[in-house]
């Protein structure tokens, strides 16, 4: 389950472009879920050996990706971890509910983001209660932002 806390939570990892810098392992890239969502967020192609295709800025190593993709990854990496996941647009909201989905995982936000409006569950841990759509969603977190 996706559980996350809102506002200042010191025990979150909060510049996730340096954790990343120090963390990263190449065989992440081999990895086909990291291989889709660097697709989806960040429109680009994993070549292979730590190289990526971006549209935008040609043949580009890992720690040049956006802030949100390197923020996934290590969710999905290290989900033991506590990641400041507001470095991520509302265009990775859909794989934090799939990563939500298949594993248990707590991030940090410090913004509203847009899961949409069809349903989920979301464990807000700020009143330890489970929200299962937008409207829910706001109505509990509104006070914490």
């Amino acid at each position: 389950m996706l559980s996350i806390y809102y506002g200042d939570m010191q025990e979150a990892i909060y510049n996730t472009s340096i954790y990343f810098k120090n963390t990263f392992r190449n065989e992440w890239l081999e990895d086909p879920l990291v291989i889709k969502m660097i697709k989806d967020v960040d429109n680009s192609e994993v070549l292979g050996n730590g190289a990526i295709k971006s549209p935008v800025l040609g043949v580009i190593a890992p720690n040049t990706l956006s802030g949100g993709v390197k923020t996934l990854i290590l969710i999905y990496k290290q989900p033991e971890r506590v990641f400041n996941a507001s470095n991520c647009g509302d265009n990775c909201a859909k794989w934090l509910l799939k990563l939500g989905e298949m594993m248990d995982i707590t991030i940090n936000l410090r913004h509203l983001m847009n899961f949409g409006d069809g349903d989920y569950e979301i464990k807000v841990l700020n009143e330890d209660k489970v929200v299962t759509n937008r409207k829910d969603l706001l109505l509990t977190v509104g006070k914490y932002m």
